[in-house]
């Protein structure tokens, strides 16, 4: 099987193949997160039921269904937020790192930081609370805004940031830390169209350009339409990988998804 950014014609994007085995199978190679009969819920009620998914490196994977499906609660699993009820949550290299980008809302506008500060923010993980950032991490913190086209604001107020620019900076605090997967909840939400396509565009150029591996929940299908070949479809306690054009048949209408057969498994091999 394989996913990824939708190449334009002016562009060459890689493809990364990953094989969905059976429970317990060997993760094959390039798999950034896997879910082996993946169970999940609260406080007793099911909500995700015998998930079996690979998700390979670089990919750049929306999650999609209606609210209240699972989107969430499957992408905060990988982050440890919510415990599996059974089954695993496994990466490909022990070494992986995972970096979380809220909404830019989360953070409270009365928070007297600048915009800097909350992408250094992102080192506490190597450097404690305690450890001042030195002069090489200083210098990576300069690049992670220059990559991110904020450098000529780092020294700006966060609350007096647009919505899309307070967005980027949270995306560039989770490059700081390191991260090799992105996982993102909704980071579009309440932003302007342009600030929408910027925030996306960085995204899908941190995927093809660094390898990054972009999870991202979408309130709905359309921007998924526009950048990505496959999703996670997840709806009715169930979550597969399937082709974008296939969860079209989500309508605002009747807030429902259409959910596919299950692709046949083949063991010990991959899907090109």
């Amino acid at each position: 099987m394989v996913f990824s950014p939708k190449a334009h014609p002016e562009q060459t994007v890689p493809h990364v193949s990953a094989g969905h085995g059976p429970a317990g199978a060997p993760v094959t190679d390039n798999v950034a997160v896997y879910f082996r009969r993946l169970c999940l819920g609260y406080g007793g009620a099911r909500v995700l039921d015998n998930i079996d998914l690979d998700i390979p490196e670089g990919a750049f994977l929306p999650f999609v269904g209606p609210n209240g499906g699972g989107k969430t609660t499957l992408l905060r699993s990988i982050l440890g937020f919510v415990k599996p009820e059974h089954g695993e949550i496994g990466f490909g290299r022990p070494e992986i790192k995972l970096g979380y980008v809220p909404q830019q809302k989360s953070i409270d506008p009365l928070f007297p930081v600048s915009l800097r500060q909350i992408v250094t923010m992102g080192l506490y993980r190597e450097l404690g609370y305690w450890r001042r950032p030195d002069k090489t991490h200083r210098a990576f913190v300069s690049a992670q805004l220059e990559e991110m086209g904020l450098a000529e604001h780092e020294h700006k107020n966060y609350r007096e940031l647009s919505g899309g620019m307070k967005q980027k900076a949270l995306i560039a605090r989770a490059l700081v830390s390191g991260a090799d997967v992105l996982i993102l909840d909704e980071p579009t939400s309440e932003l302007d169209t342009p600030s929408e396509r910027d925030i996306i565009h960085q995204l899908l150029r941190l995927c093809r350009e660094q390898g990054k591996t972009v999870l991202i929940a979408c309130h709905g299908i359309q921007m998924a339409l526009s950048v990505a070949d496959r999703v996670c479809l997840v709806e009715r306690s169930q979550a597969q990988i399937v082709p974008t054009a296939v969860a079209c048949h989500f309508t605002a209408a009747n807030l429902h998804f259409e959910m596919p057969p299950a692709e046949p498994r083949v063991q010990g091999a991959d899907h090109a």
